[in-house]
């Protein structure tokens, strides 16, 4: 057995398909990889980030509901301030804007239409943690 498992790929409940992909790829910067409202399914990506938005006639077999949080982790605390600034300036529905938590992540939290949420972050205490040398939480 192979003890990697690939990069999770979540499901994203949402009200209306058609309006959540425009404002995942208008707004959040995804591309439309496939799907629609028949199916009541799409895929969208952004690099490796790959998720699923579903409506409810989707999930109804189911019974999973929204919202969600989302967890994205970037590799540095550069990354995080400039997606944190672009999605500003794409008129995101920011929560809270990117700050140093004391559990040593760097992060912002960021709302879709459907009030799904995704704390975008960097780990900068994991150096610390892990003991590599030249490391500080200050990062």
């Amino acid at each position: 057995m192979n003890p990697e498992f690939p990069a999770a790929v979540p499901e994203i409940p949402v009200s209306d398909l058609t309006s959540a992909a425009a404002y995942y790829e208008r707004v959040l910067g995804f591309s439309i990889d496939w799907g629609g409202e028949d199916g009541g399914i799409t895929g969208i990506s952004k690099g490796h980030c790959r998720m699923f938005l579903t409506d409810n006639s989707f999930r109804e077999h189911y019974r999973n509901k929204g919202p969600v949080l989302v967890w994205i982790n970037l590799d540095s605390k550069e990354q995080v301030y400039e997606l944190y600034r672009f999605w500003s300036g794409q008129q995101a529905r920011i929560v809270s804007p990117p700050e140093a938590k004391p559990w040593g992540l760097y992060e912002f939290t960021v709302a879709d239409p459907d009030n799904n949420l995704f704390r975008i972050f960097y780990d900068f205490a994991t150096p610390e943690r892990e003991g590599i040398p030249g490391s500080s939480s200050q990062q």
